[in-house]
Order: C-alpha cells, then structure tokens, then sequence
C-alpha cells in the first residue's frame, strides 16, 4: 500500500545543516509519476545548501527536501502518462520547464528562462518519494546500476560540456578536477581526444583524477608548470580545447594562455562573483568561449547511456557510499575536499 509519509532530509531553518524529517510522500498529477528513491548522489549545489551561503539562503525556500542526484523505480502513474511502467527502473532530469518560452517551443528545452530545479526550488529527490513530470524521466538500461544512475546528473554536465567541441585527435585541458571534472576527462578520452591533462591544487583529486582516468596527466599547477607540460607531450602550440570546471579566475587565466591561437573554451565552473578578465587576450586569440549549463534536454542523457553501455567507466568516481541515516557523514565526506562522488543508499 502507498504509505502517507516517507523519510526525507530537508532544509528546515535557514542555518547550517540538513534535518531528517517525517514529510507527506507527495501526491502526483494526470502527468506525473511517483518514483521511490533507491540511491542519490551529493552534489556541489547540496553543500551550498548545507552550508546555507549567500546563493542558497537567496534562492532557497524553507522548508525544502533537497537533492537531485537520483535513482530509483516508478511506484505510481499518472492518468495520462504513456511509454513508462509501474517497476521501471529509472533517473531523470531535474529541470523542470516550462512550454511557452521560445527556447521551449524551438526545442531547446535546456535553455528555457523558467525553468525551476528539484532539490533547489520545487520539493528534491533526498527523500523516500519523488514526484516528477513523466516528460522528465530517463528510463535505465539494466546494464546501468543504481549508484550509476544516481550520478547521472553530474555525469550529464561532464558530457554537456566536454562534447561542446569536437574532441577527436585533440589536445584537452580540463581545469578542475572535483568530480564532474575527473568525470569530463573520461568523456573526453572515450571521445578520442591524444593528450588529456588535467590541473588542480588539492593533490587528493588528482591522484582520484590518475585512478579513474589512467591516461590522464595530472598537474598541480601550484608545482608544475603548464608551458612545461606542453613541451613534455609535444603539443608544440598549446591545447586545442578548454573544459573550465573550477570556477577560478586564475585557472581561466593559465587555461586562455595555454591554448593555441582559435582554441575553443567550455565554461562550466562558476566564479564565486566578478572576475576582471583580460578579453582582449582573447579576442587576440581568436578564442571561442561557450557557457555550459546543465545537460541538454534529451541529447545528452541518450549520448551519456550510449557510453556508458559501449566502455565509459566512471564507478571509480563514486569513492563514498552511506547509508542515508549517515548522511551527516556523507555530507563530511564531500566537503573535505577528499572525495569523489559520494552516494547516499535509500532502501
């Protein structure tokens, strides 16, 4: 029988910290379906809410159950929702658009102004139960584990912004090397890039970084550097793409000096506020910059499932798994700086 409430972490008071809590499990519409969680994923965006900084405790409602990183099995059905099953096993996108804006109605449903995020502004999937547009859902292939799934969204941006540019024969510099960064390296590689070469301070992730991509060559750029690295792959002229995961002004600035003259840049880290930048370098450059936001709506998650059934490997970036009464510890876990993907287990 549908049960009346379920567990689920929330935001309850506008300080740090997640608080569990007894919540309705939620009622769904002629369009929607009723998912039971099986595993999630922590994301950057949930320590930001955890840490309530200035961008939560702006865009944030209390109370909220957070969370979007998910997978888990479709419990109820809408009236009107076709093509999915009661038992289906699945993860989805946690955008929720609207219809009528233009990008919509073109099909660029990624870029639509109004859309609203699970875990973010609408009711999130830590919880027992997850309400979602049936437009939404991603179906799993029996060959994709749950903890797989869960880490889907994450993955979606490393895809998103890594097949940007074409990325077969080219020399890639990936500056960032948390999870999604790490993750964008294996896509990369998969891709058919030569030269893969990843930069970061924190020595913990780029020795994650070695063990999940062995092909990759890290750098600590705080010991090493990137012109030297060049010369040792003899790349002669620079990188010919950009993956921009760090949000660091300076990693812009060693990524726009590294690369060759038309290199091309893909911006998915965000600066924590303004940052002076020297465009005239990159004008001078003839350097095109694309700004990456979440994953597209649905090109992406079908390219993301096609890899991951034809060799992407990407478990080793899961390093940390919890039951979801340790999720404090979870939370712990990714904030040291330490971690990689850290999973959450629901059942």
């Amino acid at each position: 029988m549908r049960p009346n409430t379920m567990k689920a972490l929330e935001k309850s008071k506008p300080e740090e910290g997640l608080w569990m809590v007894q919540a309705p499990v939620p009622e769904i519409n002629a369009d929607e379906v009723l998912i039971r969680v099986n595993k999630t994923g922590i994301c950057g965006t949930d320590i930001h809410i955890w840490n309530w900084d200035d961008w939560a405790a702006a865009t944030v409602p209390i109370p909220m159950i957070t969370g979007h990183e998910f997978a888990g099995e479709i419990v109820e059905m809408g009236r009107n929702v076709t093509g999915l099953e009661i038992g289906q096993r699945c993860s989805g996108e946690g955008h929720l658009i609207t219809t009528d804006s233009r990008q919509s109605r073109a099909g660029k449903f990624h870029l639509d102004p109004g859309t609203r995020g699970i875990g973010v502004n609408e009711q999130g999937a830590f919880a027992q139960y997850l309400k979602l547009p049936a437009f939404n859902v991603v179906p799993l292939p029996d060959d994709v584990p749950d903890e797989i799934g869960a880490i889907l969204d994450p993955l979606g941006n490393a895809v998103h912004t890594a097949l940007s540019f074409d990325l077969l024969g080219e020399d890639v510099l990936i500056t960032g090397a948390g999870p999604i960064g790490i993750m964008a390296a294996a896509v990369a590689r998969h891709a058919g890039a030569r030269n893969v070469v990843i930069t970061d301070i924190n020595p913990d992730r780029l020795k994650l970084a070695e063990h999940v991509v062995p092909t990759v060559r890290p750098v600590d750029v705080s010991k090493e550097d990137l012109q030297d690295v060049i010369a040792e792959l003899d790349m002669k002229e620079g990188f010919d793409v950009g993956l921009e995961m760090s949000g660091s002004q300076i990693a812009l600035d060693q990524m726009v000096e590294a690369l060759v003259m038309g290199g091309k840049i893909a911006l998915l880290g965000i600066p924590p506020g303004k940052s002076p930048v020297d465009w005239s370098r990159i004008v001078f450059k003839a350097i095109t910059i694309k700004g990456v936001y979440g994953r597209e709506m649905f090109e992406t998650w079908y390219k993301m499932i096609a890899m991951l059934q034809n060799g992407l490997d990407v478990s080793r970036v899961i390093t940390h798994r919890f039951g979801v009464d340790e999720f404090a510890e979870g939370f712990a876990a990714m904030k040291s700086g330490q971690s990689g993907k850290v999973v959450l287990d629901w059942t």
